[in-house]
């Protein structure tokens, strides 16, 4: 399971991942967006984020990826009993090129940026995310989702005896 700040690269290193291991990747804001038949900055507009959250709570209970969900203990309870939790921790400037450079609508991140509470509410989830997850890949510059899924990777073999295959309960691809 990966989690991060927003634009950390959990999309395209989860998928990478999957290339490399033949794992299955779904992201989870794909799956709420299919579930809701809406698109996420609809979500928050017409419900509001406690309701886009709750729709992560019970997406947690089903998927491997996430973001947001993790700012809520339960959520990380229920996502570690599905396998290991692996934080993308990007470095803030990197973090902000990417965002500035991605034209996906983010709800959270634009008021956090109308609200001048970026830095506070990266901190906050950072906090969070850390205290979940299992392994941490730090990512201090801009590199290829390919050299972050193969250190990845290579931590999980190194850290743990789970292997590659206890990343999430998930069916190989075939």
């Amino acid at each position: 399971m990966l989690c991060g700040f927003m634009g950390c690269g959990k999309s395209t290193v989860g998928r990478e991942l999957a290339a490399q291991t033949g794992l299955s990747f779904l992201d989870m804001d794909d799956y709420i967006v299919e579930k809701a038949g809406l698109p996420v900055e609809e979500i928050f507009s017409r419900h509001g984020e406690p309701y886009f959250r709750m729709l992560e709570s019970q997406a947690c209970k089903e998927l491997a990826q996430t973001g947001g969900a993790l700012t809520f203990p339960e959520n990380a309870a229920v996502l570690r009993t599905n396998g290991l939790i692996i934080l993308l921790d990007v470095a803030l400037p990197v973090l902000y090129a990417r965002l500035d450079r991605d034209p996906t609508p983010r709800p959270v991140l634009q008021a956090a940026r109308k609200s001048g509470n970026l830095e506070a509410l990266h901190a906050e989830r950072m906090r969070l995310y850390r205290q979940a997850a299992g392994l941490t890949v730090t990512v201090p510059t801009e590199q290829p989702a390919s050299e972050t899924a193969t250190e990845i990777l290579h931590k999980i073999r190194k850290q743990s005896k789970i292997g590659v295959h206890g990343l999430a309960k998930s069916e190989k691809k075939g």
